[in-house]
């Protein structure tokens, strides 16, 4: 009997320190899962902020009312397109540029109510903060 004692004692003893040592291991795995649960919150939360620039910097020219981005191309065209149908602009030498959403506008027109026209076209224009208006009043020049 003493023999058959002294094998389940350290049996016995084992299995008593067990749960101490898996509550142990438990508490670390415990610590080891919050501190990845904050790496990773930490590392979508740079992510986020990072991607969170790039869309700023995207739409920092914004959107024009069709979803298209209004760039300063963009803005040239649109108002090249709109002096076409212009009478007032009819024979007129008008060069667009746009830089940071200003347009400035250089070039001969025939009379002042086109120049006046042509400052009130490009401004009427999406996405133009403001125009500058350099246009001189005579016959079209060629080129």
């Amino acid at each position: 009997m003493k023999i058959q004692f002294w094998n389940v004692a350290p049996v016995l003893t084992l299995l008593t320190l067990a749960p101490t040592s898996t509550a142990r291991g438990a508490t670390l795995a415990a610590q080891t899962v919050v501190e990845k649960t904050k790496e990773g919150a930490e590392k979508t939360k740079d992510a986020v902020v990072k991607g969170a620039k790039v869309v700023a910097d995207k739409t920092e020219d914004g959107l024009s009312k069709t979803g298209e981005v209004m760039t300063d191309g963009w803005i040239t065209t649109r108002v090249n397109q709109r002096f076409v149908g212009e009478k007032l602009l009819k024979d007129s030498n008008i060069n667009v540029d746009t830089s940071h959403h200003v347009v400035t506008l250089k070039g001969t027109v025939i009379g002042r109510a086109g120049r006046a026209r042509a400052a009130t076209v490009a401004r009427g224009t999406e996405g133009v903060h403001r125009v500058v208006n350099q246009l001189t009043i005579g016959p079209k020049v060629s080129d």
